[in-house]
């Protein structure tokens, strides 16, 4: 049975940093394909970034270009996302998700999901 288990979220003042953690089981972590997405109430999900693990493979979204970095560390079936300059607009719940086949950043194509960690910044 697949699990993703997030963690690493919190409150924080615009500008601040967080790192949020993914621990994944019952999944083959190595070349796979895993993301960061985010959904604010009201909204859509969106994707932040997302990472093949057998590669150096990236995508980010444009709103957090620069600021985010995605990595993984395959030893620890571990996805991270280092989250910089926050801004009131980061405010969402982030999700880490999985996927089984090609390269893909559009949320319906994931097929594994955690439970999601709340990230709030206040201006």
């Amino acid at each position: 049975q697949v699990q993703l288990v997030e963690s690493g979220g919190g409150s924080v003042q615009a500008g601040g940093s967080l790192s949020l953690s993914c621990a994944a089981s019952g999944y083959t972590f190595r070349n796979r394909v895993m993301g960061w997405f985010r959904q604010a109430p009201g909204k859509e999900r969106e994707g932040v970034a997302v990472i093949y693990t057998g590669g150096s493979w990236t995508y980010y979204a444009d709103s957090v270009k620069g600021r985010f970095t995605i990595s993984k560390d395959n030893t620890k079936n571990t996805l991270y996302l280092q989250m910089n300059s926050l801004k009131p607009e980061d405010t969402a719940m982030y999700y880490c998700a999985a996927k089984i086949g090609d390269v893909c950043t559009t949320s319906s194509t994931y097929n594994f999901w955690g439970q999601g960690t709340q990230v709030t910044v206040s201006s």
